[in-house]
């Protein structure tokens, strides 16, 4: 699996999941631009000692993301997703993409392939999760629906 974090803005999130991708044996993307600096001490701190376990790549823009990896089956996170993310079949290559904290993921993204589009069910009055928790979320589906391959 991936986790691609498009443009994240939260430091203490982004090292939340890369502890998360390394618990779970999963590669890291990062789109640029960061909204922190990446030897940012929240970041570091949240990650604790994990960050040599999470294979962790950047990227200069979305596009040298898709250019590197052009069969890659990719599932968007959105509030505006059309389908639950538990009705999707996962499978071990597929990347899953989240937005920034404040803003979400842009139109052009989210219009690349509308089916693809997934959400997490809430209360019609909640806006939205917070982003660590939602990749949790979502990413420990997907690896449940493939047997938690490689976790013990």
């Amino acid at each position: 699996m991936h986790i691609v974090l498009y443009q994240p803005e939260i430091p203490q999130n982004t090292g939340n999941i890369a502890r998360l991708c390394a618990a779970a044996g999963t590669e890291l993307h990062l789109i640029e631009p960061l909204g922190f600096f990446w030897d940012d001490q929240r970041l570091k701190r949240a990650g604790l000692d994990y960050w040599e376990l999470v294979p962790i790549q950047r990227h200069l823009n979305f596009q040298s993301y898709l250019d590197q990896f052009p069969n890659q089956r990719l599932f968007y996170a959105s509030t505006k997703g059309g389908r639950h993310y538990q009705q999707i079949r996962f499978a071990k290559d597929d990347s899953l993409v989240f937005g920034p904290e404040t803003r979400g993921l842009p139109p052009e993204i989210l219009s690349r392939e509308p089916d693809h589009n997934i959400r997490i069910p809430m209360v019609p009055d909640a806006r939205s999760l917070n982003l660590a928790n939602s990749v949790a979320i979502i990413l420990f589906e997907a690896l449940r629906q493939q047997e938690f391959p490689g976790l013990v």
